[in-house]
């Protein structure tokens, strides 16, 4: 008897369960993908996947910029 684990080769979601999608750039904030994206997630080749992760870290910092707080959504 071993006590292997059987696990599945696969890039794992970037979920993490904070599911708000921005309603300017329409991305999830908490995974950074666009609807699209989740919804075809399922479908994707690994190789897929993984340029997808390669793109996220970099579409966090369009939510790190200040954007003017109450004062400029007074403005809209």
């Amino acid at each position: 008897m071993t006590d292997d684990i059987w696990s599945r080769d696969e890039v794992e979601s970037p979920c993490i369960n904070i599911c708000v999608v921005h309603p300017e750039t329409r991305l999830c904030t908490g995974c950074m993908r666009s609807i699209d994206e989740i919804s075809q997630w399922s479908t994707m080749d690994p190789d897929q996947r993984r340029a997808l992760m390669l793109e996220l870290p970099a579409r966090a910092d369009q939510f790190k910029k200040r954007r003017g707080g109450r004062a400029a959504r007074l403005k809209r």
